[in-house]
């Protein structure tokens, strides 16, 4: 759905999720347990990459799904799950942004996000829309370090995966993207 993208020098690279990472991806939920725990109140599951495929908030497209995989030295080390064009036309709601604990606080997440809102702002997009589990503060941190508007915590709803049933009330945040360039 988006091109593949080279990040930090080419050192990393974003592409599309492929079932044969099914193995490697639950290998990520396993590491970031601590952020499942935070947004769901459980530990993922199998079933969890499975949900990733199908689970849309409500009026999204199934084709504008984009499963995403942050790739080192051919290891797994961040999922991104994206719907374009979602809640309005020229809008992108992230459903998930996960990198795993070795690779955090290093710069990796926020030079992915760039380089994905580049290519969001080059196919027209104007806003970014995402949520963060209410004290899930790395979440936040995160966030605001992006230049995302954070609103004020209600309950999860409209998230692009199955809701779990310990889920935590969420904060809504928004990014307004740059004009591209003519």
């Amino acid at each position: 759905m988006l091109r593949e993208l080279e990040v930090a020098d080419g050192q990393f690279r974003v592409r599309d999720l492929e079932p044969v990472d099914e193995n490697a991806v639950l290998a990520l939920f396993d590491a970031a347990e601590d952020w499942f725990t935070a947004t769901t109140g459980q530990p993922a599951a199998p079933g969890d990459i499975q949900s990733l495929y199908y689970a849309l908030p409500e009026g999204a497209a199934f084709e504008d799904k984009a499963l995403l995989v942050i790739e080192a030295d051919r290891h797994i080390v961040g999922l991104i799950d994206a719907v374009l064009h979602h809640p309005t036309v020229s809008t992108c709601s992230l459903g998930m942004f996960l990198v795993h604990p070795a690779h955090r606080r290093c710069g990796l997440g926020r030079q992915v996000a760039s380089a994905l809102f580049g290519e969001l702002t080059a196919r027209g997009h104007t806003e970014v829309v995402a949520s963060v589990a209410e004290g899930w503060r790395p979440g936040r941190a995160f966030l605001a370090a992006l230049g995302f508007t954070l609103g004020t915590p209600g309950p999860a709803t409209n998230t692009n995966r199955n809701l779990g049933p310990g889920e935590r009330p969420i904060i809504p945040a928004r990014l307004r993207l740059p004009a591209a360039p003519r």
